[in-house]
């Protein structure tokens, strides 16, 4: 493996003194410590060729939490934090680790009322949701040699959710 792209994400929202622990760990397990699990297995064989790219998927919320998404964004800003780190110590050996903070990305899957996608659309700089080809872009980046001295950095691609 050349380039992972770690993307996985699950929410768990509501008031914090509501959430089980099985909710919470929930979420932190599947946002974010499955980025060391997979990342884990596959740095070796990228350092033994001196090439590789990590691509870490966070979000927007992974800087600006919203309310009632506690363990969401906490997961978030763990994956920023961690890929920062990861990137300071796998640089010397030719991974670069980098992320993408998306907004809310309109995917078809998301179990959010289609009221709160157009409040939340018409709060952003872009006035819409962002769509899957508007990330596209980024991930090529990232995963081509002209992302070379690019390393540790969280890109927002969120329709000015985070400015």
């Amino acid at each position: 493996i050349d380039i992972l792209v770690n993307n996985a994400g699950i929410t768990r929202d509501g008031f914090l003194k509501k959430m089980t622990p099985e909710d919470w760990y929930a979420v932190i397990n599947t946002n974010m410590n499955s980025v060391f699990n997979v990342t884990r297995q596959v740095i070796e064989g990228m350092g033994e060729r001196g090439w590789g790219r990590v691509i870490n998927i966070s979000s927007g919320g992974g800087s600006q939490p919203t309310p009632q998404a506690a363990a969401y964004c906490a997961a978030k800003a763990g994956v920023i934090v961690y890929m920062r780190s990861l990137a300071k110590e796998l640089a010397p050996h030719g991974i670069l680790v980098n992320g993408i903070s998306p907004g809310l990305v309109d995917t078809g899957f998301d179990p959010l009322p289609e009221e709160i996608k157009v409040l939340h659309a018409n709060s952003l700089p872009l006035k819409r949701l962002g769509q899957p080809e508007d990330m596209t872009p980024g991930y090529v980046f990232l995963a081509s040699d002209e992302s070379l001295f690019a390393t540790g950095n969280a890109y927002s691609i969120d329709g000015g959710m985070t400015i």
